[in-house]
């Protein structure tokens, strides 16, 4: 099996390409050769029985997408974009990046030789939904109404999906992640990377700004949830998705008090008293039309799973990043 990884380096790539190296196998096939791609030389696994390739560039330059598609790989995990921050404040590399990279790989698909039609998984997200959002959470039918550049990128990405898997180009399939959390290694520039933030800092030794109220509610899933969502999106069967082949993970609903309240819980008080409350009004108009809840029944029936408490997302940090045990 060949297996092509697009954002390798950042960090659900790394954690991926981890996994599949561990496993080597991806549905009840062999991986016989994975290419790892980003705009910076992602690392190769080590000690894996098979062959690896790493690449740097920029996918929305011509050609580029063409290479990496010339070898047909079976499988490719397309998670290479720039987080939402970077997106609204940068709006012609957001598009670039996000939108004429993605249409320069299904084309590539497309191009390609005749009976070629690999499984394709987007990583979009869940600000293609925008405000006003039903009290009840938001359902498999809830319209796309994206309030950011970031949100509006993905939910294009989203229609030239099923738009190209109709036709037949490719076998796509569109995972809109929740807001992974914790995440690990430094802040990005993810207008959601306080979330991860007030957990991961305190839990380190360090101060942590919370730049919003303690009421912001939002929909989280941890990085490990999140790897277990791109395997088994990679392996099921696209057939009954229909021509609704993008679907809504399942996550946690929380506000910030209640993550905080879990942190208090798993690693006490003095690490709490970690987090600094300053408010950053350009985060909070951001944050205030984003969801906050959802109700995930499709992807549910179709076996993803992610967790039931906070905690839990919390442990799954300590366990992966803290060798298990939270620092004194």
């Amino acid at each position: 099996m060949n297996i092509l990884v697009l954002g390798a380096a950042g960090m659900i790539g790394r954690k991926l390409v981890e996994r599949l190296s561990r496993e080597g196998s991806l549905g009840g096939r062999r991986i016989e050769r994975m290419t790892l791609f980003d705009v910076v030389a992602p690392k190769a696994p080590e000690g894996v029985g098979f062959e690896v390739r790493t690449m740097a560039g920029d996918l929305s330059q011509p050609g580029q997408t063409e290479r990496l598609v010339a070898d047909r790989p079976d499988t490719i995990f397309h998670l290479a974009a720039i987080v939402s921050g970077e997106a609204e404040a940068e709006f012609e590399k957001g598009y670039r990046i996000n939108l004429d990279a993605t249409r320069n790989l299904f084309e590539a698909v497309r191009r390609s030789n005749p009976g070629y039609r690999p499984r394709i998984v987007f990583t979009s997200s869940i600000a293609v939904f925008g405000a006003p959002f039903p009290d009840d959470g938001i359902g498999d039918e809830f319209h796309h109404t994206p309030l950011t550049s970031y949100g509006t990128q993905k939910t294009i990405g989203e229609l030239l999906l099923a738009d190209y898997s109709r036709r037949g180009f490719l076998d796509g399939i569109g995972i809109r992640l929740p807001t992974i959390c914790v995440r690990p290694g430094l802040p990005n520039k993810a207008a959601s990377g306080f979330f991860s933030g007030i957990i991961r800092e305190p839990l380190n030794g360090k101060e942590a700004v919370l730049p919003v109220a303690d009421t912001v509610r939002h929909w989280h899933a941890s990085p490990r949830a999140a790897i277990q969502f791109l395997v088994h999106a990679a392996t099921l069967d696209t057939a009954p998705l229909g021509q609704r082949c993008s679907l809504t993970m399942p996550g946690l609903s929380v506000t910030v008090g209640e993550q905080i309240e879990a942190l208090r819980r798993v690693a006490g008080d003095a690490v709490v008293a970690r987090i600094r409350r300053e408010p950053d009004q350009t985060v909070i108009d951001i944050v205030k039309g984003w969801p906050e809840r959802f109700v995930a029944k499709r992807a549910e029936a179709l076996g993803f799973r992610a967790e039931s408490s906070f905690d839990d997302i919390i442990q799954v940090y300590i366990d992966e990043e803290l060798g298990g045990r939270v620092p004194g």
